[in-house]
């Protein structure tokens, strides 16, 4: 059996603003194993990108626990919060958060800069995270104003790739995104999942949640449904 990777036990959020508390996730229970594609669907209010953050280890619940990789982020401190977002997780958003004017492989190069890996052997690993996230070579020398969306988005996962990271956890990456360039981009998510990537994609389309092994239904601060689900990909493959 693959081990769990992220292991969500009665997560509660609540917000405080002066005399007025908002519970946003109310006793949230789940696990994802190693190498599953998952996607956490829900309409805007809730909760899902509460839920985002705190798997990302951007924050942390208000009660419940919340292990990644086995330990609990709770008692973490911020360097130590740090490491963990820039080793363990790989983040792909609805914004490609490029910089403009660089070029594809010094946007991908970012995350390595104030390593201690040497150069040269950053721009291997750029090149490699490039490969995986499917972008054509003879754009890597190019500025990443002078892309299209859906290349643009390919250089933000081949980003989230550089570190070599457990999970990828993309944040609506299509919403930016026309209908034909989103399936490219949720193609490109199937195969980093195939070749053993764990996904955690949130959205609230269910178009793009049904790309997804599995579907996380979340309203109200509440998990309606937690289904397996047959890929969409592998669905229109079998009525051919």
């Amino acid at each position: 059996m693959a081990k769990t990777i992220i292991d969500c036990r009665k997560i509660s959020k609540t917000y405080v603003n002066g005399d007025v508390k908002t519970t946003v996730l109310k006793g949230v229970s789940f696990t994802i194993a190693e190498g599953e594609f998952v996607a956490v669907i829900g309409p805007s209010g809730s909760g899902k990108s509460t839920l985002m953050h705190i798997l990302g280890a951007l924050d942390t619940p208000t009660d419940g626990e919340y292990r990644l990789d086995g330990v609990n982020v709770a008692n973490l401190n911020d360097n130590q919060l740090a490491e963990i977002r820039s080793q363990k997780i790989g983040f792909v958003f609805q914004s490609f958060n490029l910089l403009a004017r660089a070029t594809v492989l010094r946007n991908v190069e970012l995350p390595l800069v104030y390593t201690k890996v040497p150069a040269d052997q950053r721009e291997n690993l750029a090149k490699r995270a490039l490969k995986s996230a499917g972008l054509d070579e003879d754009r890597y020398r190019n500025r990443s104003n002078q892309l299209s969306g859906g290349q643009q988005q390919r250089v933000a996962i081949a980003r989230a790739l550089i570190n070599n990271p457990s999970i990828i956890l993309a944040d609506e990456p299509t919403g930016n995104l026309d209908q034909k360039t989103g399936r490219v981009v949720l193609n490109t998510f199937q195969q980093l999942n195939d070749a053993g990537r764990t996904i955690v994609l949130i959205t609230h389309d269910q178009y793009v949640a049904e790309h997804a092994n599995r579907i996380i239904h979340i309203r109200d601060g509440n998990i309606l449904e937690d289904q397996p689900n047959k890929p969409l990909q592998a669905r229109m493959e079998e009525d051919l």
